[in-house]
């Protein structure tokens, strides 16, 4: 991977961090953009700005000015994104699901929209999606909402720039403080994955960062022999 350069949106925790730990272990020139600042991966090599993706003007502007011209993208994630509280749809106020929308679905055009502007190419681009996209399951609301729209996001931006492949990708259990805040709550009827999220916490089942990333970074070969647009679980991969 010495050769690469890759840009990962969310890299101050979880699967964020671990892409860009993974890929500066393995010689990769790495830019990344999260809200906090990642100092152990700065002193490492990482390239780095803060942007809230809640902000389209700060963050469109600071973004345009970060990234280089001309530059051959191997790989793009888009990484960062928003869970939201677990509770019932009826139960979610509109702004939530809103500020879901703009951080999971919408940053993400202005942030391609800035790639494709300055980029010589792009060879791949990775959105995390999640099971949730297609699951259903009652009490991810936004999260399920927003992920789906991702998927859809995906397919019609693959139909757009043919050069570049895209998957929307659900990484699997990923050992992060979204699962930390899931398997703190209590046991409730209402909403069965908790159990199920409880019992793989700790296990080899909900891997750390790092783990699932060098795993997801593993796959790339093969994601680009699936159709550009679709939607990847790597559980099938």
């Amino acid at each position: 991977m010495s050769e690469e350069t890759i840009f990962i949106t969310g890299v101050s925790s979880g699967l964020g961090y671990g892409l860009a730990d993974v890929a500066l272990q393995r010689g990769a020139t790495v830019y990344g953009c999260s809200r906090r600042e990642p100092a152990e991966l700065l002193r490492r090599g990482l390239l780095w700005t803060p942007i809230d993706l809640r902000d389209e003007a700060t963050g469109r502007a600071r973004l345009r000015e970060f990234l280089p011209r001309e530059i051959a993208w191997s790989a793009v994630f888009l990484n960062a994104g928003k869970l939201g509280t677990i509770r019932d749809l009826a139960d979610c106020p509109t702004e939530d699901l809103r500020e879901t929308m703009e951080i999971n679905v919408w940053a993400n055009h202005w942030i391609l929209q800035a790639l494709f502007e300055s980029a010589a190419s792009v060879q791949q681009v990775v959105a995390i999606s999640s099971g949730a996209s297609v699951s259903g399951s009652r009490g991810w609301n936004g999260y399920s909402i927003s992920k789906a729209a991702l998927n859809m996001f995906v397919r019609l931006y693959a139909a757009e720039q043919p050069d570049t492949h895209f998957t929307a990708l659900a990484p699997g259990l990923v050992d992060s403080e979204m699962q930390d805040y899931l398997t703190s709550l209590p046991p409730d009827d209402r909403f069965p994955p908790l159990e199920i999220l409880r019992e793989a916490k700790g296990t080899p089942r909900m891997p750390d960062g790092p783990t699932a990333a060098a795993h997801l970074f593993d796959l790339l070969p093969a994601l680009l022999s699936t159709p550009s647009g679709s939607y990847q679980d790597v559980r099938h991969l």
